[in-house]
């Protein structure tokens, strides 16, 4: 298995898989929107994206945004995007993007990674506390949705 940061290269085989991210989230699939957005994560670099390979055949990807912690003062990342195709999952590739992610952000001295999931979602949050993320019993997290006008 290879895992490694993508680039325009691999644009095509992240918006195919970043498009079954998001329709497994029961969205509604839009590959040409899917390719848009990752093209301009990629050409504007404000978010890392990370892609593993299997047999040389593209199979998942984690995608990080920067983010920094006032009190700390040092740079985090948001793991916002993680997704394995389905018929390459049970084979540690989800694993392997978390060691990833976590040598990218050591590499950059940020002080953590977070993420969300949502609270069904078991398999996920067992492979996220397997690789040492603590659920945040803390703080409570708030959003703001905003409509376009």
């Amino acid at each position: 298995m290879e895992i490694y940061q993508a680039t325009m290269k691999d644009l095509d085989a992240i918006a195919n898989l970043f498009n079954k991210y998001r329709t497994f989230y029961q969205q509604t699939s839009d590959l040409d929107g899917a390719k848009a957005f990752i093209k301009n994560r990629l050409e504007n670099e404000d978010s890392v994206i990370f892609i593993a390979k299997f047999n040389h055949e593209s199979v998942g990807f984690t995608q990080l945004y920067p983010t920094f912690s006032s009190i700390s003062m040092k740079k985090a990342w948001i793991l916002n995007d993680m997704f394995v195709d389905a018929k390459a999952r049970n084979h540690g590739v989800a694993g392997k993007l978390l060691q990833k992610a976590k040598e990218f952000a050591n590499k950059t001295g940020a002080k953590s990674i977070t993420l969300e999931t949502t609270p069904d979602n078991e398999v996920a949050q067992g492979l996220y506390e397997k690789n040492g993320y603590k659920k945040d019993d803390q703080f409570y997290h708030y959003y703001l949705e905003l409509r376009e006008g």
